[in-house]
């Protein structure tokens, strides 16, 4: 079994076992009997809940029970505060554990210590997510996320493409979305109609939404009609810069560094708990064509590499605007 890693907000940091212990670790000199065939499975779980004595232990025990091997585990308590996170990754046999025998294990641990959040994934078995991903006239984004999706970067299903933005039938995006069977939806919106019926139709069988630089808001009727998560990129050119072409704002203002954040779409404007922040320097040596093109590809890999840690449920609320991601 692989060391377990708790690690809590106080300084300094303590990695091992802290206080939980481990029923499925062996004695020393007790030989381990683990999994090696390949037809073992890979399971996520993740856990939150009010803190407690034994958490850790139910979990490895609960695995460990069904013959399964935790690879690795991430935790995380908030000091002086009553809540507990864990990301558990693990293998197990599927003749031995069942996928719907899985769950309902994992739903006893969750009612004894009353999880607020508690979900397995066995990305092998369980299908993809499906999303909708908005896009408007830029299509950086957008084209970088069919790109990572083609190539089997992206664990998800793209069920269809909307946009405020009419593109003509000949272009790279639109010849790339038929050739790979994907609904474009153009909606050309009006201040005063937003089209979000229209879109609640399109996306009401997805998992959660991408915003792939869409230069629209959505409103809190839309989000609470929705219900589900919505994920957004946006630049973060420091110090910030609104209104139009805020890369030539910075680019004049000569700014030092860049970047970008990708986060959950609340009601207010750009400020959901974030998810993934990246930055890079910029000089005089660049120009506003360089300038542009590195802001751009950090709003790419910002964008993809929030998607995957939330496929890969590494993401959790943690109090009231924040996350935490393992």
């Amino acid at each position: 079994m692989a060391l377990i890693r708790r690690v809590s907000s106080s300084f300094p940091r303590v990695f091992g076992f802290a206080n939980r212990s481990l029923s499925s670790l062996n004695s020393p000199g007790e030989a381990l009997d683990l999994p090696t065939s390949s037809s073992f499975a890979h399971g996520i779980h993740v856990f939150h809940c009010p803190d407690a004595v034994g958490i850790v232990a139910k979990l490895s025990e609960c695995i460990a029970s069904k013959g399964g091997n935790i690879l690795n585990a991430d935790i995380f308590v908030p000091e002086n505060k009553n809540v507990f996170y864990s990301r558990s990754q693990f293998l197990f046999d599927p003749c031995k554990w069942p996928r719907m025998q899985m769950d309902e294990d994992f739903l006893k641990i969750s009612k004894t210590f009353n999880a607020w959040k508690s979900v397995v994934r066995v990305p092998d078995q369980d299908p993809k997510y499906k999303i909708a991903i908005f896009a408007s006239k830029q299509d950086h984004c957008l084209v970088d996320l069919l790109h990572q999706w083609q190539g089997g970067k992206l664990p998800v299903e793209i069920t269809c493409v909307i946009s405020n933005h009419d593109r003509a039938p000949n272009t790279h995006v639109m010849r790339f979305l038929e050739r790979h069977d994907i609904a474009y939806h153009y909606l050309h919106t009006y201040n005063d109609n937003k089209r979000e019926g229209e879109i609640l139709e399109l996306v009401k069988n997805t998992d959660f939404l991408v915003l792939a630089r869409y230069m629209q808001v959505l409103s809190g009727n839309f989000l609470r009609s929705y219900g589900n998560d919505v994920i957004n990129i946006h630049h973060g050119l420091l110090p910030s810069f609104k209104g139009s072409n805020p890369s030539k704002q910075a680019f004049n203002a000569g700014v030092k560094l860049i970047g970008a954040t990708s986060h959950f779409v609340t009601e207010e404007l750009d400020a959901g708990p974030i998810i993934e922040q990246m930055v890079e320097r910029v000089s005089h040596r660049d120009n506003l064509q360089s300038f542009v093109q590195k802001s751009e590809n950090l709003e790419k890999q910002c964008l993809t590499n929030a998607i995957r840690s939330y496929c890969e449920l590494r993401v959790l609320p943690y109090e009231e605007n924040r996350t935490v991601v393992f």
